[in-house]
């Protein structure tokens, strides 16, 4: 009977890769169930990723990078002035495309403001703070808020780290 089992076992793992089901009880082995492989992780965007991709933007749609890392010393005022009115239009423009901003308080600045609440991440009390604060302020600045993020996925194996790629020109 050994002898037959053996046969069996030998041409059925040669031909077919497994052995039967009866000759597996009769040997006295049972079938384990081969581990589920665990889900690939999905590779969620690390916070920072969509901070580098709209400075990024920034660096394609107005040139940000290059006019903030610049030694602007040499250059006079009027010579700045026309280079910052350009890119203070592509900036906004570029921003406006990606991210939607709205007034933490929607109110006219220099005037007096009721405060529906004093939380330290949205209001920034200013001047002399008592302990117990007033009700309300003179608005100094509106603060900014985002409202909604509409990045552009990117695309194959882009590295969020690249804020501008290098440009070489081949003669």
């Amino acid at each position: 009977m050994r002898l037959i089992l053996a046969f069996r076992s030998f041409f059925a793992i040669l031909f077919s890769g497994a052995l039967p089901d009866d000759v597996a009880t009769a040997l006295g082995l049972s079938r384990r169930t081969a581990p589920k492989p665990a889900p690939a992780p999905t590779a969620a965007p690390a916070t920072s990723d969509g901070a580098l991709q709209i400075l990024a933007i920034l660096q394609r749609d107005s040139r940000l990078v290059d006019f903030l890392m610049e030694d602007i010393s040499a250059y006079s005022d009027d010579q700045v002035g026309a280079v910052v009115r350009t890119l203070h239009d592509q900036s906004r423009d570029a921003l406006n495309r990606y991210i939607q901003l709205a007034p933490v308080i929607d109110g006219v600045e220099g005037t007096f403001t009721r405060l529906a609440s004093i939380d330290p991440a949205s209001v920034k009390l200013l001047g002399n703070v008592p302990p117990q604060p007033p009700p309300g302020g003179v608005l100094r600045h509106k603060g900014w808020r985002c409202v909604k993020v509409d990045l552009p996925t990117l695309q194959g194996k882009q590295d969020a780290k690249i804020i501008a790629p290098a440009e070489v020109e081949i003669e």
